[in-house]
C-alpha cells in the first residue's frame, strides 16, 4: 500500500499555514510517507509572499528535491505569478492536479 498526500493550504491565516507548511517538511524530510506535494492557494499565496518565516519553510521544503505548487489562476488574477515564481514556486493551474492526485491514490489534506 503506498502512502502519499497533497498538503493544500489555502488559509490566510498565518498560523495554519505555518502549521501546514511543517507537516509538509517534516513529513518529507523523516520520510513518514512514501510521497509529499504541496500546493498553496489565493490567501496563502499572498500570506506566503508576505511572511519571511513561511518562505523558509518554503525553502526547507525545496532542500529535499521537491518542488510546491501555486495556483495559477488566482496567482494571475491577484497579479502575484513573478512573486510566486521568484519564490521558486510551479506556478500552475492546480483544479485538475488535484483531482488526478486524488485519483492516484493521494489524501488530502487541506488547511
Amino acid at each position: 500500500m503506498s502512502h502519499k498526500v497533497v498538503v493544500i493550504i489555502g488559509t490566510a491565516e498565518l498560523a495554519k499555514a505555518e502549521a501546514g507548511l511543517m507537516y509538509a517538511v517534516n513529513a518529507t524530510k523523516y520520510q513518514w510517507l512514501d510521497d509529499v506535494k504541496l500546493i498553496l492557494f489565493g490567501p496563502s499565496e499572498d500570506l506566503l509572499l508576505r511572511d519571511e518565516d513561511l518562505q523558509e519553510l518554503l525553502r526547507e521544503f525545496h532542500r529535499y528535491e521537491k518542488t510546491a505548487v501555486a495556483c495559477k489562476f488566482l496567482a494571475d488574477r491577484e497579479g502575484s505569478d513573478a512573486g510566486l515564481k521568484d519564490l521558486g514556486l510551479d506556478v500552475s493551474y492546480v483544479g485538475e492536479m488535484i483531482s488526478n492526485l486524488i485519483k492516484e491514490g493521494y489524501t488530502p489534506m487541506v488547511w
